[in-house]
């Protein structure tokens, strides 16, 4: 996984982490599904690029 990917994933997760925060701070749900939803994404895309990488490993 490229240092600029792993950032990405980092940064997209830490806002859908505040963006969770903040729906529960005000009481918003949709805003909170939304947070929850952009964590879930983020973690889901650097599993994906950790299995890419460790597949690549397998075979170089």
């Amino acid at each position: 996984m490229s240092a600029a990917d792993n950032f990405s994933n980092a940064a997209e997760k830490a806002a859908g982490a505040a963006k969770e925060a903040l729906g529960k701070a005000t009481g918003n749900e949709e805003t909170q599904a939304e947070g929850v939803a952009q964590k879930n994404k983020a973690e889901a895309k650097q599993a994906g690029e950790k299995t890419k990488d460790a597949a690549k490993d397998m075979f170089n």
